[in-house]
């Protein structure tokens, strides 16, 4: 007979193959208790969701946003780090159980969009605040995600001895592309085994490769001349809005020589004080998209060049500040497809037949191409596109270059939509995002368990990661040391509209719903008569 360390050593062995901690249940046992740890937290998933949105802030201001997550955290136990990477509204909050575990970070986004505002739940134009900010994004949804799964996986590592480290953090003014390459520059993820990244999205889905969409560096151009009476001594003065304009009109001529794939677009942030007085100061913030590392440099070297060209033009000055940074994305394929197993396991949800009334009313009042109303089947598990296409960018993509990344999307949106939009607002505080959000976290607290127990996984990760994604290229940091977060972004406009958006903010220990302190409705599918 086997003596009792042989024994216990061949039993240890086992449960490595098997892919589950000497001490803890199966893995499938594991999922499924889970899951219905996430079902008996749904309560706290919607008062997330709708909390969140009725904050509605802007990026570098998810002040009330960060405070309220951060305290749920750390009343389960979570040890919470404040303002990293010189970002006021970041944290991170971490829970480790035992030791030498795997860490595994959950991340997702938290920043609003500008005049976005809008009364959720009806299918048509009604801002709560004329002007102000809101979640046509749907970024109030993803923390509802995360901390309800992380919630429901630390229970069973408490219960079961699961070692390893739950690191939950925020994607902070991801709308300006200005938070996580920061975060990766200071050294947030040096330590980290995986990277779930979640986003909302209006199916249950997730990627592998490389994927369609851009990188980008974000500029400001900062041209100075000098003042003059407009008409009195115009001859003296040296207009820093001349600069501005054109180094627009050349880059406008410069668009038919560089690549179709590439964006790229403009504000003109200071044009000047008053019409009467030669601007001395002007400002043009410019996104420079393009697919690859080596395309991003290329396209803002051009732009600098047309910047110093209009400087000489004008016999002014310019200057440039780098305010955020995204690269391309990079999704790791064994972590996505263990991520893909759960999510077929665990189905979209089963919509109501009030829920597919209000979803297809929101497509006809914003005349979208679809109008069949909410996703029924699964998206199938997306490998990298044969010929990539250009389009949109997400500072995930610094993340997803210094460790095994994935992003899964869950069904709290409705088709169709344009996005960055105040329609994108209308369902994310409805039954829709609700259960969307329920779905989404059940499949990231399914997958989190797979990263916490098979080390096959992580080592599968680890060698994609190191082998495929970065054979042939590697991550370029477009920040330097001397780079700081914008944080002054959005300063005044939060100062504006907070004031007026505060007294709508959601009572979850007065109303069951955010509708519910609202007064709507529940569908409400057409304006009153």
């Amino acid at each position: 007979m086997p003596t009792p360390i042989l024994k216990s050593a061949a039993t240890v062995l086992a449960a490595i193959l098997l892919g589950t901690a000497a001490h803890a249940a199966p893995l499938p046992v594991l999922k499924k208790q889970a899951i219905a740890g996430v079902d008996a937290r749904a309560k706290l998933a919607q008062q997330m969701n709708d909390k969140i949105f009725s904050f509605g802030e802007l990026a570098f201001h998810e002040v009330e946003t960060s405070a309220y997550i951060t305290k749920i955290l750390e009343d389960n136990g979570f040890t919470v780090r404040r303002g990293v990477a010189g970002l006021p509204t970041g944290w991170i909050a971490t829970w480790t159980s035992g030791q030498g575990g795997p860490v595994i970070a959950i991340g997702t986004d938290i920043d609003g969009i500008p005049k976005a505002s809008q009364t959720p739940g009806i299918p048509w134009r009604q801002p709560q605040v004329e002007g102000a900010p809101g979640h046509g994004e749907g970024h109030n949804s993803g923390n509802a995600v995360n901390v309800v799964a992380a919630l429901a996986v630390k229970e069973l590592m408490v219960r079961d001895g699961i070692p390893g480290t739950l690191m939950l953090w925020p994607g902070v003014a991801e709308e300006l592309l200005a938070g996580k390459a920061y975060m990766v520059r200071d050294g947030v993820f040096k330590d980290v085994d995986a990277v779930i990244f979640t986003h909302v999205g209006d199916n249950l889905a997730t990627a592998w490769g490389p994927t369609s969409g851009t990188g980008l560096v974000s500029v400001e151009y900062t041209f100075r001349g000098a003042s003059a009476h407009s008409a009195g001594r115009p001859w003296m003065g040296r207009s820093a809005l001349d600069g501005v304009s054109l180094m627009n009109i050349g880059w406008e001529f410069r668009r038919e020589h560089i690549r179709p794939e590439q964006r790229s677009h403009y504000v003109v942030t200071d044009g000047g004080d008053q019409p009467n007085v030669v601007p001395q100061v002007a400002k043009v913030w410019y996104y420079f998209r393009e697919q690859d590392f080596k395309g991003i440099s290329a396209l803002y070297e051009v732009g600098n060049r047309i910047a110093d060209g209009a400087a000489m033009m004008t016999d002014t000055t310019v200057e440039r500040r780098i305010l955020g940074t995204a690269a391309p994305r990079h999704f790791n394929r064994p972590m996505a497809e263990a991520a893909y197993a759960n999510i077929q396991a665990v189905g979209l949800p089963k919509w109501t037949a009030d829920q597919q009334a209000f979803a297809k009313a929101v497509q006809q009042e914003i005349g979208a191409e679809r109008r069949d109303g909410l996703a029924t089947e699964l998206r199938k598990l997306q490998p990298p596109p044969e010929k990539p296409e250009s389009g949109g960018s997400d500072d995930i993509g610094d993340v997803s270059w210094v460790a095994p990344t994935i992003t899964i999307l869950y069904p709290a949106n409705i088709p169709g939509l344009p996005g960055h939009a105040w329609s994108s607002a209308i369902a994310m505080a409805t039954p829709i995002a609700h259960d969307g959000v329920v779905a989404g976290a059940k499949v990231v607290a399914a997958t989190t368990l797979d990263l916490l127990l098979r080390p096959d996984l992580r080592k599968a990760a680890k060698a994609y990661f190191t082998d495929v994604q970065q054979k042939d290229e590697a991550y370029v940091p477009m920040i330097s040391a001397a780079d700081k977060p914008p944080i002054e972004i959005n300063a005044d406009i939060m100062a504006r509209y907070r004031p007026q958006m505060r007294p709508l903010y959601y009572d979850e220990t007065r109303y069951p719903t955010y509708l519910d302190q609202l007064g709507v409705t529940w569908p409400t599918l057409e304006r009153p008569k």
